[in-house]
């Protein structure tokens, strides 16, 4: 079949691979569509340590259901389907928690860290296991169904945030989940949602997505912003979209007393934390991590419209035109969003 593999870091070819089998409890994809995600184009350099080659990256994806094998229920070839990226297992403490993300032994698709190889879905084909797939509804086209997998991250962020509603929300970082974040917010019940970034372009987007309000800046000019929207006491829920020193030091500055800042991005190791400020201002820290359990919910907010995702599509490209794509969301060129690669002729 036809893939695109990372043969070595920076270098992407199309490759034939194999046929992959199924097992009694998993299925075969015929693979519709497959967008890149951040932590490809980070494996594709080796900067993650997470794509060790060889690897067929890939997992948010949608297709069609080739064939099944013999214990799978519920699903049959020619179902159109997606699939969650984290591979549980199903039988650990976390799995049984429904904390699927957190499980002991969690694979995630596309990825190869040493631990284990699991191939993506930038190929003609893949093989997963039957428990995390779902069945699409008619009216979510396989473009825009691969996008699933950022939903329910952004859904999952706002979830672990326990918003009641009514709450002020900043998201810092207008990038792919920034603005899906922003999404989930407003249909968690949020009254006021601001997003920040430095990219005036993708704050046009966010103004698209529904924005109360976008801050061009960055550390002290966004606070003072904030202040200014919140008679100076700050906002509810700060979801930190971007990964960094400084954005995670502001998400701390922005948030009330009492306030969550929930800490999505996850570009550097390691940050500073200003612990006198988290301590004596009562501020809860959240991490998150992938999603669990909230494709159904993503499934359903696009299919009635209330998440939209096609403006955040920048094109839909071949497999074969994988390696050009992947050089210039490395390369950082400015106005673009999420790539759609699909091995099928366009």
């Amino acid at each position: 079949m036809k893939s695109l593999l990372l043969s070595g870091y920076n270098h992407l070819e199309i490759a034939d691979m194999p046929m992959p089998s199924v097992g009694p409890d998993e299925v075969l994809v015929r693979v519709a569509a497959c967008g890149i995600c951040g932590s490809d184009v980070h494996g594709y350099d080796g900067s993650s340590g997470r794509r060790i080659p060889p690897i067929v990256m890939g997992h948010e994806a949608a297709g069609t259901i080739e064939s099944i094998g013999a214990d799978v229920r519920n699903f049959k070839a020619g179902d159109h389907v997606t699939f969650d990226s984290t591979v549980y297992c199903g039988r650990c403490a976390y799995c049984a928690a429904g904390e699927v993300n957190l499980c002991d032994n969690r694979q995630v698709i596309g990825v190869s860290c040493g631990d284990y190889r699991r191939h993506g879905a930038f190929a003609e084909f893949v093989v997963v296991p039957q428990r995390i797939l779902y069945h699409l509804p008619a009216n979510i086209p396989f473009s825009e169904a691969a996008m699933l997998e950022a939903v329910s991250v952004a859904l999952h962020a706002v979830r672990v945030s326990e918003p009641k509603g009514g709450e002020s929300a900043l998201i810092i970082g207008a990038g792919m989940i920034g603005l899906l974040t922003l999404q989930a917010a407003r249909a968690a019940g949020c009254k006021q949602v601001f997003i920040s970034d430095v990219d005036a372009t993708r704050l046009k987007l966010a103004e698209q997505a529904g924005a109360d309000k976008t801050l061009h800046a960055s550390g002290a000019e966004l606070l003072s912003e904030i202040h200014k929207l919140t008679g100076r006491r700050g906002v509810d829920l700060v979801f930190e979209a971007v990964g960094r020193n400084e954005t995670v030091s502001t998400a701390i500055d922005c948030a009330r007393k009492g306030g969550t800042v929930t800490l999505i991005g996850n570009i550097t190791p390691e940050v500073m934390l200003p612990l006198q400020k988290v301590v004596s201002r009562q501020i809860r820290l959240q991490g998150s991590c992938a999603s669990s359990g909230e494709y159904p919910q993503a499934i359903e907010l696009m299919a009635n419209g209330k998440i939209q995702v096609n403006p955040l599509i920048t094109a839909v490209a071949s497999l074969e035109e994988g390696p050009h794509w992947f050089e210039r969301l490395h390369a950082r060129e400015p106005n673009l969003m999420k790539i759609i690669l699909t091995p099928r002729p366009q």
